[in-house]
């Protein structure tokens, strides 16, 4: 009975602990906002946070103008990593133009060189042809090693500037159709409320008649 009842007691203080931590971290989360997070939380705190007029959503115009300012700058950082990313593949591919170049000469000298004879000097230093033929192996082997590196951070950065290119074209979408939204929706309220007030223009003359 003992046994049980520590049992049950160890089980209540692991359920009680597990539940503050939780509400202790939920406590200590950031609370969404247009100043921090993803564009996709600013973007549903604006939501939330937005009026409701019949079926439309009004909108303020200081979250307005500060999600706007929001997504600019996000598309300006897409910009510049993109712009940085060109100028990478750019400079990896010259490196890789030098390196094929490197190699195809060593090819030609490597042909050229086993048509000598054994005894052979490579920088005024004498030595036979097999030394000779490995130590060019060993060059022709780390050259291929380091062209197969930079074709391989080629294709990485060509990789990650497409994804930069989509997701930045994604996001002007997104800000491009969100603002024609927006836009038909102010529009809209406008005719609305300028309606309700020229009715109530009509009948304050009606009432003075």
């Amino acid at each position: 009975m003992k046994k049980f009842i520590t049992v049950l007691s160890f089980t209540f203080f692991l359920c009680f602990s597990t539940i503050s931590y939780a509400q202790a971290d939920a406590q200590t989360g950031p609370k969404p906002s247009l100043d921090n997070g993803t564009i996709e939380s600013q973007f549903d705190y604006l939501y939330r946070k937005s009026s409701s007029y019949q079926e439309y959503k009004v909108v303020k115009k200081t979250f307005y103008q500060k999600i706007k300012g929001n997504v600019l700058d996000s598309m300006q950082g897409l910009k510049k990593d993109l712009s940085d990313t060109k100028k990478l593949v750019e400079v990896q591919g010259n490196e890789i133009k030098s390196l094929k170049s490197d190699l195809e000469k060593t090819n030609n000298n490597l042909t050229s060189v086993t048509k000598e004879k054994d005894n052979i000097k490579f920088l005024s230093i004498p030595m036979t042809k097999s030394s000779y033929n490995s130590l060019l192996w060993t060059i022709i082997f780390s050259l291929v090693a380091l062209l197969l590196f930079f074709i391989f951070r080629f294709k990485s950065s060509n990789s990650i500037t497409v994804q930069a290119r989509d997701l930045l074209s994604d996001t002007e979408k997104e800000f491009e159709a969100y603002k024609a939204k927006a836009l038909e929706r102010e529009q809209k309220v406008r005719r609305e409320l300028q309606d309700e007030l020229n009715k109530q223009k009509y009948a304050d003359k009606k009432g003075k008649k």
